[in-house]
């Protein structure tokens, strides 16, 4: 299924996340992951003299998921007939494709300490200035002209997009600015043999080569052609790695998912947006992902989320997912649920509560998911980058930040904060709260909780919709349902559910949580 922007990026759209294709048709050689026993401790890192500078500012420490594979081993694989396809010196792992007679002579071997299915069903989650141009309805959600004020545009940040195809960018009306001032500094395709720069903008293979560009104008886009702003950071430095093909009737790789990762690790790139995501479609159905492991450290891509977070100083802003309205799933893919990414769900424009294909934060987490959300009406795709583009002005405002202290800076300027819900996080991030704690600024109280009793309670609340976003919950952050409730004569009737233990009322400069007795 695809759809085109109503905004008008000029570009053909997006495979949105939630639609699973059967496998393709070599079913007798399967994919895995190979985990590795231990290194060379002896083995110089794998890191550029930037990222280990980039390390060093951030106090951490260069470590053993910085040394590369083990040669000797890549060496007795091959001399097994087993070509190794992608190395990831962060899991220790390589990526191989396996007849089930290889699968029985690999398994026996010492060095491997565990074999891992790859799952193939990569989905896309759906895609000179000009002088004072129209915002797109999310920019003003986030109030982008705050950070525009501010001087705030992402200059000096490097960001890395991971994505399913570039093809156009460097022609969309939308980019022309940043490809005019050199802003893509490297490109990589992990999908097909080497490509010069030109060959992966101009090489079109199927409709999802468009989306990486649609999403690298919701993180920097500009239209003169429109007068519209659709990012945020304009002015950002981009490294592009093409990891998913789309040609295929199945879509993407883990394996080129973490060797991007890795190799902008290396050349020091903190910033990362990838809108693609794992649920289920696997040639073998036992080799499926269930809803029960999105728990952010059974998948390995999920796996080497967390240790990008934690070890190499990375933010990875990624896109919650489109399964809200399937049934059988609902809730967030991987890596999304690993706990050290920014996971972004989807909101309306009118009521800032969930889109119905915003996919959901399990309840089994022990913290919160999605993290916070904004609008996108094409898919949490587009809603992820717009963030990523956020991020990327607070970067700039203070380099110094670790990327937990941006990602929290992030949700703190939700506005829900600190009452947020499985749904959309914490709410819609705001410009200006987010300057206001840059600047050590005390917040306004805009944040309050009280007392309900009883079965109903009418609540007075100043607000000029005649409607308001309402969730009630089960608990602090699951929601049972949330609704568009109707405001009259300034008070607000609230109706609590048999299950129901706290409210969450939505006034979008205010928000009130009812704590039912």
């Amino acid at each position: 299924m695809t759809f085109r922007l109503s905004v008008c990026l000029c570009l053909t759209v997006l495979f949105v996340q939630g639609q699973t294709r059967p496998a393709g048709p070599d079913v007798a050689k399967a994919k895995y992951w190979l985990v590795l026993t231990d290194k060379d401790q002896n083995s110089a890192p794998a890191l550029s003299p930037m990222a280990i500078a980039q390390r060093k500012t951030q106090d951490l420490p260069l470590d053993d998921t910085d040394q590369p594979v083990s040669v000797s081993y890549l060496t007795q694989l091959k001399q097994a007939g087993v070509q190794p396809i992608c190395q990831s010196r962060w899991l220790n792992a390589v990526s191989v494709q396996l007849t089930p007679e290889q699968y029985a002579q690999v398994v026996k071997l010492p060095f491997v300490k565990g074999i891992q299915a790859i799952d193939p069903a990569i989905v896309i989650t759906s895609t000179a200035l000009p002088a004072n141009p129209q915002l797109a309805p999310v920019m003003s959600q986030i109030q982008a002209p705050d950070f525009t004020k501010a001087g705030l545009t992402g200059r000096f940040v490097n960001i890395g997009v991971i994505d399913a195809g570039f093809f156009g960018a460097d022609s969309a009306n939308a980019l022309k600015h940043v490809f005019a001032r050199d802003g893509v500094k490297r490109v990589r395709d992990y999908v097909n043999a080497p490509k010069t720069r030109n060959e992966l903008f101009r090489t079109l293979e199927s409709n999802a080569d468009f989306h990486g560009t649609e999403v690298l104008a919701a993180i920097a886009g500009s239209d003169p052609v429109e007068n519209i702003q659709f990012g945020l950071a304009t002015d950002a430095t981009f490294y592009l790695a093409r990891t998913d093909q789309g040609n295929r009737e199945y879509r993407g790789e883990e394996d080129n998912w973490v060797a991007a990762m890795e190799w902008m690790d290396s050349l020091g790139v903190r910033l990362i947006n990838t809108s693609l995501g794992y649920a289920k479609g696997m040639s073998n159905p036992k080799d499926n992902y269930e809803p029960g492991q999105m728990d952010g450290h059974t998948s390995l891509i999920s796996r080497a989320a967390q240790i990008a977070a934690d070890k190499k100083g990375m933010l990875i802003i990624v896109s919650a997912g489109n399964e809200g309205e399937d049934r059988s799933w609902r809730i967030i893919s991987t890596p999304a649920d690993a706990q050290g990414v920014l996971a972004i769900g989807a909101t309306n424009s009118r009521l800032w509560n969930r889109i119905g294909y915003s996919s959901i934060g399990p309840e089994s987490l022990a913290y919160l998911k999605p993290n916070v959300s904004c609008f996108s009406l094409y898919g949490t795709s587009l809603s992820a980058p717009v963030i990523t583009g956020f991020a990327a002005c607070i970067m700039q405002a203070n380099p110094k930040l670790t990327n937990k202290e941006v990602m929290a800076i992030i949700e703190k300027s939700a506005h829900l904060y600190p009452y947020g819900n499985n749904y959309v996080g914490y709410g819609v991030p705001q410009a200006s709260r987010a300057l206001a704690l840059l600047r050590n600024q005390e917040l306004p109280t805009v944040a309050r909780s009280v007392k309900g009793t009883g079965k109903t309670m009418t609540l007075p609340v100043t607000t000029k919709d005649l409607a308001v976003s309402v969730f009630h919950k089960k608990d602090a952050t699951h929601v049972l349902q949330q609704e568009a409730a109707k405001v009259s004569e300034g008070k607000l009737v609230l109706r609590r559910s048999a299950d129901e233990k706290q409210t969450t009322v939505d006034l979008k400069t205010e928000v009130i949580e009812v704590i039912w007795e």
